[in-house]
């Protein structure tokens, strides 16, 4: 078995073709909203960002949806054994198929990304990690259909994604409302991108992120992020 264990809860990574990594780590860790009281994780994977929040946000349940029915049978376990079990649930969907009666304070996702891009030879690697043309514009579509109105969505993203993903939205009445653009230390350039978008039209709030401070050192702010969840810390 593959157990990556954090302070308050254990992530079984068995039968997860994406393990756990920095960006669903990060995202789950900077997602910010004033008190939300239904979440929906788009693509749980391993449902590691799913219940990050449930740590951070203790008065919202949570609703999690995954196409890959290995990912949701584990990620289903780590939500039964975890004592925010109550708040949480699976759903074995594609996000297209998936219906709610409600609406979400906060949507997130740290989705596939390589679109266009050579499929990986493992297929279910190749789709938890890449996506069809189609997938951002279904992406943004189907989450502006669930969000409500003072609703906020999350995403992390390479930067011609985020690019991408901004521009989709803004033919949804959808606003990039922050942008923290991820960097591995201070010399390097942007790699990843994390976007929040909310309805209507609203001030950008930017700033920027780093990971390393040297070869295999942290920065103290990435410390400081993510010091309720890790061990090391």
């Amino acid at each position: 078995m593959s157990i990556f264990k954090f302070k308050q809860f254990d992530i079984d990574q068995t039968g997860c073709a994406m393990k756990i990594n920095t960006d669903g780590v990060l995202l789950g860790a900077i997602v910010s909203h004033p008190s939300p009281k239904r979440i929906l994780d788009i693509g749980t994977g391993t449902g590691v960002i799913a219940l990050m929040l449930a740590q951070r946000f203790p008065d919202a349940v949570i609703d999690a949806v995954e196409i890959d029915r290995q990912a949701a049978e584990t990620a289903g376990r780590n939500f039964q054994l975890s004592v925010f079990s109550e708040r949480l649930s699976i759903s074995h969907t594609a996000i297209e198929q998936y219906n709610h009666p409600g609406k979400f304070d906060l949507i997130v996702s740290n989705p596939p990304f390589f679109v266009n891009d050579l499929k990986n030879e493992e297929v279910r690697k190749g789709i938890a990690r890449h996506a069809d043309e189609d997938f951002f514009s279904l992406l943004v579509e189907k989450s502006n259909s669930l969000l409500a109105d003072d609703g906020q969505i999350w995403l992390i993203l390479p930067v011609k994604q985020a690019d991408e993903v901004i521009d989709i939205a803004s033919q949804h009445n959808l606003s990039l409302a922050e942008r923290i653009n991820i960097h591995s230390d201070e010399n390097k350039p942007t790699f990843r991108q994390i976007i929040c978008l909310k309805k209507g039209e609203t001030l950008l709030i930017e700033s920027d992120f780093n990971i390393y401070e040297s070869l295999k050192e942290h920065t103290k702010a990435y410390k400081l992020l993510l010091k309720d969840f890790f061990l090391a810390y």
